[in-house]
């Protein structure tokens, strides 16, 4: 099979068909074979229906439905798992993501030889307090992530090699954070093709203001796990390391006082009368602790056997058996 689409969806029933009609005609006009995974992420409005109407008419259209909403990273990472295409292309629902642009992401991946090809939406049909957030997402994850060359880490509209697919994993909301995370499995030839977006033809945006704060407390996330995981001794030893020091010159510093004061007849107070040395003590102890508590637990997710595994009604077409 050539390309699979994977489509995460939560209450779009409107812009389903379109979308869909839109996907077979350029398939059909390039000479594709084809898969459309349609992931249902717990929708309301009927969303549902409409992929078992439009599976019936089309057996090129699959379905995976959430008994609830989980979120996109998790729609996406389904989809991946499921994806049999040579190339598999993710895109939104709400018909801002042109299915005009597949061929050349194919092109991109096939003959150019991306491991993945990641969208820019160069001029966006966006409100100012969305795009200048973006913006400065945007320049951050690439400082952070080292992926000089990508504008747009968070369009939904990118292309992917199926062995990358294959070999990440995508939890939490880090769908954002795709290109970083191929860039740590090892899958180093990112690219990127201007694409066009469209206005939002039906309903309205499924996320607010907070993704921009949830998204950097990811991409904090992401950095250090990506650098430490595997070795957080070189992080927790150093920082323990230089605070000893710091705590050890401090005790001798205010042991050295006293015993000046002591020797030139001075007064001198209890080294633990000292209010800096409890308030020292105390930030060092809550600040250790926090951080600790924060990385134990970020560990205990990412090693968590149970970390993918959704609550699926039905499917469609994908040969997989749930028990409903």
């Amino acid at each position: 099979m050539d390309i699979s689409v994977i489509v995460p969806l939560y209450n779009e029933a409107e812009s389903l068909p379109e979308l869909e009609a839109w996907i077979e005609r350029v398939m059909s006009a390039n000479g594709f074979s084809y898969e459309v995974i349609f992931v249902n992420d717990g929708s309301t409005d009927g969303s549902w229906e409409i992929i078992e109407e439009l599976a019936a008419r089309n057996p090129a259209v699959k379905g995976v439905c959430f008994r609830r909403n989980y979120g996109k990273s998790p729609a996406l990472n389904t989809g991946f798992r499921r994806a049999k295409g040579d190339v598999v292309i993710t895109m939104d629902a709400d018909l801002q993501d042109s299915p005009d642009e597949i061929p050349e992401l194919y092109r991109m991946i096939k003959e150019d030889g991306y491991d993945l090809v990641s969208g820019w939406k160069q001029k966006r049909y966006d409100p100012l307090s969305k795009t200048i957030p973006t913006k400065l997402f945007n320049a951050t994850a690439r400082k952070v992530s080292g992926i000089k060359n990508l504008h747009d880490f968070n369009c939904g509209l990118k292309a992917y090699h199926s062995k990358v697919v294959k070999r990440i994993e995508v939890y939490g909301d880090m769908h954002r954070y795709i290109p970083y995370l191929a860039k740590n499995a090892g899958f180093t030839r990112i690219g990127e093709k201007v694409v066009k977006h469209q206005a939002r033809k039906y309903g309205t945006t499924k996320f607010g203001l907070d993704r921009f704060v949830n998204g950097y407390l990811d991409l904090a996330t992401l950095w250090f796990t990506n650098r430490f995981g595997a070795k957080p001794m070189h992080f927790f030893g150093l920082l323990g390391s230089l605070m000893f020091l710091l705590g050890l010159i401090a005790v001798i510093a205010v042991g050295a006082s006293k015993l000046y004061a002591m020797h030139t007849g001075a007064h001198y107070i209890l080294v633990t009368d000292s209010p800096y040395f409890y308030l020292s003590l105390t930030m060092m102890i809550l600040g250790t602790q926090l951080f600790l508590t924060g990385f134990v637990g970020e560990l205990v997710v990412r090693n968590s056997t149970r970390r993918d595994e959704y609550e699926i009604e039905q499917e469609i077409g994908t040969g997989v058996k749930t028990d409903a």
